[in-house]
């Protein structure tokens, strides 16, 4: 949208707009609690940690209110190029943001690399509100004892939930409401996400991926939307699975090709949820050997490490 539609729309002096980052380490739910706030799907989510690789941008919008949610790569001690990435642009999403939620697994003790996140949200926070998040505390028995995070930095607010069974998500919302500042509506009331259709088509054949093989996957996989066409009653979309190993695209195709059939059936359900229109969904499965320290093949496929003089 440009900054002309922007301020020629109509909004009241006491309307909020600001940007929320969600972080936290990997696997603790945020991006169910992001599809939870919004009703709907935009964020991959699954049961295998580092799913999120990019900021993905969620629009929560009331008649007096504008959100911007941040889905943020989990916070952890980058191994590859891929992982630098990952952890450069979960901190700028610190720096830009007017609240930050940090979701903390309150089903376990805290963990070590907990440590590591407050460190990074010290540094990186500037003037941002912090509200902890306790998530899945429908697993953390009868009165839970929060002490052990409560001490792992000074922050403004926290809030107990279960982004799975959406419990507790409209009294964060009031909290987050607290600390938004007054501004005006940036996108339409009625849009979610961002994000276009090829992105969202690479990350939910990317997720299927995911749920349907071996833990070694996950972190193998990159998916690239080749061609996408729409036409009258139909959109025609061609992507290509990345792996890093031979026996990885053998896993992936499955005996007698019925894996990546399953793969491509339940992407191309979802993708024609989302379309309201029958979708054709063709997949090919490549061997890109060490591709998460290709710098040149990350940026073709949307990975690009924010410039310095974005900081």
């Amino acid at each position: 949208m440009s900054l002309e539609s922007v301020f020629n729309e109509t909004w009241s002096d006491d309307h909020q707009s600001g940007v929320v980052a969600v972080v936290g380490r990997p696997n603790v739910g945020k991006s169910t609690l992001i599809n939870a706030i919004l009703g709907q799907k935009i964020a991959i989510a699954t049961p295998k940690p580092q799913t999120t690789r990019r900021v993905q941008l969620g629009i929560y919008s009331t008649e007096m209110m504008q959100i911007l949610l941040t889905d943020t790569p989990g916070l952890h001690a980058p191994r590859n190029t891929l992982g630098e990435y990952m952890m450069a642009v979960a901190e700028k999403s610190l720096k830009d943001a007017d609240v930050i939620l940090w979701i903390l697994d309150v089903s376990e003790p805290p963990q070590k690399s907990d440590s590591y996140i407050a460190e990074t949200i010290q540094a990186a926070r500037g003037s941002a509100k912090l509200i902890f998040v306790y998530n899945k505390v429908d697993l953390a028995g009868d009165n839970p004892d929060f002490s052990a995070f409560e001490a792992l930095i000074e922050h403004d607010d926290a809030i107990a939930i279960s982004a799975l069974k959406k419990q507790g998500v409209d009294a964060l919302l009031e909290a987050v409401k607290v600390h938004i500042p007054l501004g005006p509506r940036y996108y339409p009331i009625d849009q979610v996400s961002d994000l276009n259709m090829r992105f969202i088509t690479a990350e939910i054949v990317r997720e299927k991926v995911i749920i349907n093989t071996e833990k070694e996957i996950p972190h193998s996989v990159a998916v690239e939307v080749t061609e996408y066409k729409d036409r009258e009653e139909r959109t025609d979309i061609y992507a290509t699975i990345h792996v890093e190993k031979e026996s990885q695209k053998g896993i992936i195709i499955g005996k007698g090709g019925k894996m990546i059939k399953i793969i491509g059936s339940l992407a191309r359900q979802d993708l024609e949820k989302m379309l309201d229109h029958q979708v054709f969904l063709d997949l090919h499965v490549k061997v890109l050997k060490n591709w998460r320290t290709n710098e040149q093949f990350m940026r073709r496929v949307g990975y690009t490490l924010p410039k310095e003089d974005d900081n």
